[in-house]
């Protein structure tokens, strides 16, 4: 598999995922880490994202409860809570994936997550 091969997947894998606000992550990086903006593209979204097993609905809910869990990745999570409601997943799952969250990760990292939620969701109603 070539490169140019792994960053096409990945480019149109993160292009069905989160549209614009994918695009706009690329050209946040490309003046300070060009290099790392292309990894971003070939690894998780050209070869994890690309990868049968899951499909999209079901990797956007996974890497929204990680995210959350972390309790420190905000701006990540705000992009992917986008890509999971473009990706079919409703705003009472993403709320449901904040309180499965808490009690694993507990209720700061939930409250952190439901706070990033509300942020996206107002976005859209917008």
């Amino acid at each position: 598999m070539t490169t140019q091969s792994r960053y096409q997947r990945g480019l149109e894998k993160l292009r069905e995922i989160d549209g614009e606000a994918g695009e706009q992550v690329l050209d946040s990086l490309g003046d300070i880490a060009p290099d790392f903006a292309r990894y971003l593209i070939e690894f998780p979204f050209g070869d994890i994202y690309s990868r049968p097993g899951l499909d999209l609905r079901s990797r956007e809910i996974a890497v929204v409860a990680a995210l959350t869990a972390l309790g420190n990745a905000s701006p990540q999570l705000k992009v992917h809570i986008q890509g999971a409601l473009n990706v079919g997943v409703s705003r009472q799952e993403v709320v449901e994936i904040m309180m499965q969250m808490a009690v694993y990760a507990g209720f700061p990292a939930a409250l952190n997550g439901l706070s990033a939620a509300r942020e996206v969701f107002a976005r859209n109603a917008a």
